[in-house]
């Protein structure tokens, strides 16, 4: 019976273990001009390989979350899956939209400030948004389409009158067909828009059948998502949009399984730079030679 109980706590201790360590996460506050205020994300790596560029993953939230004061991680849905062991060794910038549709200009500054004083990888920057979320996906991206590796746009549309630049990346629209919140009708648009123009070849869609507005939810949690993402990066030649990752209502429907529902990250008051500021210069110039 003894031997019963320490297997147990064995087995117990072994799946903790399994679930990754999260690493640190710090509140930016009116650190930048015309931008958003923002929760910013570096995993453990990020300190522990302190010359290793890292990829960053711009999280963007829907309607519901709009206000003054940055929220609860929990409400940020990438940061709530890295919390609950979701392994993720990226950065993630969450901004703190104050009200209305989300602004390219001001998410372009946020991200301009992130690369400029921490060490990121400039070839691997994604895009993921829901919802309102969604619509700033497709209009952040359909400005920059440039300096974006691949992003993902769930239930969500596009205010764009020219929405041809997202034809220039790997860019995957997915949306329930029961959708009443934001009907499926707008991403199709879209998607009609860049078929017409013969600009699709980069581009992936899925009409879940049946799926309300909230269950794609679902989807910031699963492991593919993030390798669909990290499977694209600038340096492409030519650029390809990786077709062999499925994410549908039965995976869906896994989104969860072996998750921490308790999870956390911890808070820091800032994240610094591992890079000596000397160092981090000559990075700059390399950077600003190679655009």
């Amino acid at each position: 019976m003894r031997n019963y109980v320490l297997s147990l706590i064995f087995i117990a201790l072994a799946c903790q273990m399994a679930l990754a360590q999260p690493g640190k996460m710090a509140a930016v506050t009116g650190k930048v001009n015309n931008g958003y205020d923002f929760w910013l994300y570096a995993p453990q790596a990020y300190f522990d390989q302190p010359n290793e560029k890292f990829p960053v993953v711009i999280y963007l939230h829907g309607a519901k979350l709009c206000g003054r004061g940055l929220r609860s991680f929990h409400k940020y849905l990438t940061l709530d899956a890295i919390a609950k062991g979701r392994d993720i060794e990226t950065m993630v910038i969450a901004p703190q939209n104050p009200g209305g549709g989300w602004k390219p200009e001001r998410l372009n500054n946020v991200l301009e400030w992130v690369v400029k004083n921490y060490n990121v990888d400039t070839t691997r920057i994604y895009v993921v948004g829901m919802s309102l979320g969604g619509y700033g996906a497709m209009d952040f991206v359909g400005t920059y389409p440039h300096k974006i590796a691949a992003a993902m746009a769930l239930c969500g549309g596009c205010t764009l009158k020219d929405v041809q630049g997202l034809g220039t990346l790997p860019f995957w629209i997915i949306h329930g067909t029961a959708d009443r919140a934001v009907t499926v009708g707008q991403s199709k648009k879209v998607v009609n828009a860049l078929q017409e123009q013969g600009n699709d070849k980069l581009l992936r869609f899925d009409w879940l059948p049946g799926a309300n507005h909230g269950a794609l939810a679902r989807i910031y949690y699963l492991e593919q998502t993030y390798q669909w993402l990290f499977s694209h990066t600038l340096s492409d030649t030519p650029r390809r949009v990786n077709r062999d990752i499925t994410i549908n209502l039965d995976v869906m429907s896994r989104a969860y399984k072996g998750l921490n529902s308790k999870g956390t990250i911890p808070k820091v008051s800032s994240i610094k730079n591992p890079v000596p500021e000397e160092s981090q210069d000559e990075s700059d110039d390399e950077n600003n030679e190679e655009d």
